[in-house]
């Protein structure tokens, strides 16, 4: 056989088969994570839900816990998309919300594609009885979907705010 078509069938081989392995993704920058979450801050404050939930994965849950002052974590509730979509609503139908959230942590996966944020977020819920504040730690894993940032859901653990 020629060795020029013997090395062109190794080349053609060889591509099949690393065709075939799975890609690995760069990992996420710090940048464009900022910037997902600076625009779903955004989305929530305007009261774009519609816009605020696109940046979820359809499998997306929110659990929401309560750290004591003797520093247990009590979950009290989780919910799915259509849950907290639904809940989202309702809630805002009676109050005024706004949130300003500090990253604390960006942690990217070794192999890309993901990343884990920690974030201290500062509520104003106002409502027919005034303006309350609530604070907590979020923590949220952002995932690459589709080619787009969207979050797998968050766990908000509320505590006293700092004075």
């Amino acid at each position: 056989m020629n060795p020029w078509r013997r090395l062109r069938r190794g080349l053609v081989s060889a591509a099949a088969i690393f065709a075939g392995w799975p890609a690995w993704a760069a990992p996420l920058g710090q940048g464009e994570v900022r910037a997902f979450l600076a625009q779903q801050q955004r989305a929530w404050n305007a009261g774009a839900l519609d816009a605020y939930f696109a940046g979820f994965t359809p499998d997306a849950t929110f659990t929401d816990q309560y750290r004591t002052p003797a520093g247990q974590v009590v979950p009290y509730g989780v919910s799915t998309l259509p849950q907290a979509r639904n809940q989202s609503r309702k809630f805002r139908a009676g109050a005024s919300i706004s949130e300003a959230a500090q990253i604390l942590d960006i942690s990217s996966a070794a192999a890309g594609g993901s990343a884990e944020v920690v974030s201290r977020v500062v509520s104003q819920i106002g409502g027919a009885h005034g303006v309350r504040v609530t604070c907590a730690t979020r923590r949220e894993r952002l995932v690459l979907a589709g080619g787009r940032l969207k979050s797998t859901g968050q766990i908000d653990t509320f505590s006293r705010c700092p004075r």
